[in-house]
């Protein structure tokens, strides 16, 4: 029997605020001192009063306008009651029946697995994380770290609309991508300011009925584990079942180490928490807030920037794609591209159709953008925040390769130098002296030399090998130290060779 997956995603992301959800405590999840940004209320002391953050409450609002869902007009706050250590009150404030989001969706797409779909979201709603357990195997002990106490936490729960394990991972990375976009949070799974656990079950094609059990899996900390984690456990239920066993409702945890999700406990119900309204807190007129702004403060989003890279820039889909994961790295080459426009206009002599050498000169910045910038980046370890190249620099570089002025080979090292100084690519190829050599005669004289001390190579091109040639110009661009123009030392050896 072919079972199908079930899957529904909870995904928490801490939220980029200068304070915490209820108090004054900076919310810096950079902070290794342990129990440094706390106070009475997020380490919950009797008696203390909690406020309610608006940055964070706007925050989760406009990343359901983002994603299509529903603000309604009133909201509340209630009490999550269980006993866990790393929980000081005993409680944790978050939102049971009227969160601040209904409804939603987002779609997933890729283009290569043959996937567009859209997954519904049921809720998004606002809670305090929790302390950070901290197990010390050599003292046998755990002890508690208070900074993350209280760090306003976005919940957001999809319907089981996912039915794969790459469905889940994919949702995951989108979801990380428009929060990005949205600068609500760094969602960096690394950090633990994103976490993400699946809701597995599996039932037979024909059946239309939800199984009545479903496992949650913990302990996830990157997007290839959600979908590993995924896939186990799929794989797991499914033989199960095929072997007779009863499923129960649990929670597992994913071992990353061995490949497998171990058992923890059986899985709560709303019921158990005992949820009721906080008493400390009033309810929220969203009506009150500034809705309009918060919109406006809404940017176009990753796929509507993907389909847009598409139609105007000519990019296939994995290229705008790769552009679109990161805002900045989509806003640096938009800004690129665009100078790139001017530049190939200003051109005099276009050869072909100006719009045709647009797109050749596009194909260059993108493999610049991407391959030689990135690469540089990556090896200093640098983001674009840091980044001291301009778009519209990068955009001349570009341009002076097709104009000719600069051969590939020296356009990488002008490249390194732009990114130590930040320098304009004119003037640093002005002051080192790295201009291309046109002057036929020079390339002829370096032609000359070139044929005359490889007689070997000159026999092979004689006899049909098309390899001498390149070699000839391998050699001929090495008598030029990398200046000479390719294509005219081709013609000056085509003609020396006849």
């Amino acid at each position: 029997m072919e079972y199908k997956a079930v899957i529904g995603l909870e995904i928490h992301a801490e939220l980029k605020t200068k304070t915490k959800m209820f108090c004054d405590c900076l919310n810096d999840i950079e902070e290794r001192h342990p129990n440094v940004n706390i106070c009475p209320v997020c380490t919950g002391h009797p008696g203390v009063l909690p406020t309610i953050n608006q940055k964070a409450v706007e925050a989760v609002i406009k990343t359901g306008v983002a994603l299509g869902g529903k603000i309604p007009k009133i909201t509340k706050f209630d009490r999550k009651n269980y006993f866990y250590p790393d929980l000081p009150k005993g409680y944790q404030i978050s939102q049971y029946d009227q969160p601040l989001v209904e409804g939603g969706a987002l779609v997933i797409q890729d283009e290569e697995a043959g996937i567009n779909k859209n997954i519904r979201i049921r809720r998004i709603h606002l809670e305090e994380d929790t302390a950070r357990s901290i197990h010390d195997s050599e003292k046998d002990a755990s002890l508690i770290d208070f900074n993350r106490s209280g760090i306003p936490l976005m919940e957001l729960v999809t319907e089981p609309d996912i039915a794969s394990a790459q469905e889940a991972r994919l949702f995951a990375e989108e979801l990380r991508t428009i929060l990005r976009y949205l600068k609500v949070s760094g969602a960096d799974m690394e950090k633990g300011e994103m976490r993400i656990e699946p809701n597995i079950s599996v039932r037979l094609p024909n059946e239309e009925k939800l199984p009545d059990w479903k496992v949650e899996l913990k302990n996830i900390n990157s997007f290839r584990a959600v979908e590993a984690a995924s896939r186990h456990e799929i794989d797991r239920q499914i033989k199960a079942l095929t072997a007779g066993k009863k499923l129960a409702q649990e929670t597992r945890g994913w071992r990353e180490d061995k490949g497998v999700s171990e058992s923890q406990r059986s899985k709560e119900e709303a019921h158990d928490y005992r949820y009721f309204p906080e008493p400390d807190l009033p309810v929220i007129e969203t009506a009150r807030l500034d809705l309009e702004r918060i919109r406006s403060e809404i940017p176009e989003l990753p796929n509507q920037k993907l389909e847009r890279f598409k139609k105007e820039l000519g990019l296939s889909w994995a290229q705008a794609h790769l552009l679109t994961r990161e805002r900045e790295t989509a806003d640096f080459f938009e800004a690129s591209a665009s100078e790139l426009k001017t530049d190939i206009d200003e051109i005099t002599v276009l050869g072909p159709a100006p719009e045709e050498k647009y797109r050749q000169a596009l194909a260059s910045l993108y493999n610049y953008f991407t391959s030689d910038l990135r690469g540089i980046m990556k090896e200093a370890g640098e983001e674009f925040g840091s980044l001291k190249i301009l778009p519209s620099h990068l955009a001349d570089l570009v341009a002076m390769i097709i104009k000719g002025e600069i051969s590939s080979r020296i356009a990488k090292d002008v490249l390194r130098e732009m990114h130590q100084t930040g320098g304009d690519p004119h003037e640093i190829i002005k002051d080192t002296g790295l201009a291309q050599i046109s002057d036929e005669t020079q390339i002829e004289e370096a032609a000359k030399k070139v044929v005359e001390a490889n007689p070997a190579a000159v026999s092979d091109y004689k006899k049909g090998k098309a390899n001498a040639l390149q070699f000839l110009i391998g050699k001929s661009m090495g008598e030029l130290k990398g200046r000479g123009s390719p294509e005219k030392i081709r013609v000056a050896l085509t003609r020396l060779l006849q």
